[in-house]
């Protein structure tokens, strides 16, 4: 059960690829945390992605690339895994599936997580975190018993930088511009299965478990 999760930033797939994970016992692979990681443990790998990163550059694809696979072989994902995050365009898709092939491996499903851009605006500008612990909450979804104060530690709520409409439209430019393509991409693999990402949480994972399962 080798996934890879697609769909715009707000969209969800994150939540939905840690409850895939849970579900199956298999590993949720985000970039971030193989970074981290990598980084931590003081790999080669690690020393040469936190060099880009000091500079505030991206980590190039190739090394990227290399992380991703580096991972995959791992003893706990001999059964599968959940890709988060990853490719984000087709260069880093072409690179993994040659790297895949070389092992004798494929991904089984790419899941795209629909969810309109108006939608998305909404769901991530209506975000608020706390100055204090760091909690988040939802205007509209999960809110405060005390507007504008965090439930746990009573600290003021904040709308960050990420999630301000302007920030989040220019992330979803970005997002068509350079990972939407990869829906086309695993759709000619004919691995791609689609879900509506608008319905309740709870909702959207019956609808992926019954294309995993099916």
């Amino acid at each position: 059960m080798k996934i890879v999760m697609l769909g715009a930033p707000g969209a969800g797939k994150g939540t939905q690829a840690k409850k895939i994970a849970a579900k199956f016992g298999i590993p949720h692979i985000s970039t971030g945390d193989i970074f981290r990681a990598n980084i931590k443990n003081e790999t080669e790998l690690g020393k040469k992605a936190k060099a880009y990163m000091d500079q505030g550059l991206l980590v190039p694809d190739e090394l990227t690339v290399s992380l991703v696979t580096d991972r995959v072989v791992q003893e706990d994902c001999k059964t599968g895994y959940v890709l988060d995050g990853f490719p984000r365009n087709i260069p880093q898709a072409e690179a993994l599936t040659e790297a895949l092939d070389e092992m004798g491996e494929a991904l089984g499903f790419a899941i795209n997580v629909e969810v309109p851009d108006a939608n998305i605006v909404r769901r991530m500008s209506g975000r608020r975190a706390c100055v204090g612990c760091g909690a988040t909450y939802h205007l509209e979804y999960a809110p405060t018993k005390e507007e504008g104060i965090c439930d746990t530690c009573g600290k003021e709520l904040i709308l960050r930088e990420d999630d301000k409409p302007e920030t989040v439209e220019k992330r979803l430019r970005v997002y068509h511009e350079q990972t939407q393509p990869l829906i086309d991409y695993y759709r000619e693999k004919g691995i791609l299965y689609s879900v509506d990402g608008t319905k309740d949480i709870q909702d959207v994972f019956q609808n992926i478990l019954k294309l995993l399962e099916a």
